[in-house]
């Protein structure tokens, strides 16, 4: 059963950083890439960035240039550091399994049930 699991989250002031982790199981998890969403209120899910096995990286324009994805394939796991955070990066964070080893990661499944990151004074 595929299985991911996030933390990291908090509050954290504008212009703070912060740094999510997301650990696999129920999968091989060195032949899929897996992509960061996350779900502010109000909006739509949104793709942040996905990284294959690999490493071969994509960002939204929203984050890139302030987010690092990357990955340890020895350790099942993905982390998402954020720095110069917006109050707009606000939300739930999610990790998930993407269904090839692509870095345009067409269909993803398996969210985990999110950390939330509230970026405000």
């Amino acid at each position: 059963q595929v299985q991911l699991v996030e933390s990291g989250g908090g509050l954290v002031q504008p212009g703070g950083s912060a740094r999510l982790s997301c650990v696999a199981s129920g999968f091989t998890f060195s032949r899929y890439s897996i992509i960061w969403v996350r779900k502010a209120p109000g909006k739509d899910l949104e793709r942040v960035s996905t990284i294959t096995p690999g490493g071969t990286v994509g960002y939204s324009r929203a984050v890139k240039g302030r987010f690092t994805i990357s990955r340890d394939n020895g350790q099942d796991a993905v982390y998402l550091q954020m720095h110069a955070l917006k109050p707009e990066d606000t939300g739930v964070y999610y990790c998930a399994k993407c269904n090839s080893d692509l870095v345009t990661c067409e269909y993803f499944d398996g969210r985990g049930p999110g950390t939330q990151v509230t970026v405000s004074s």
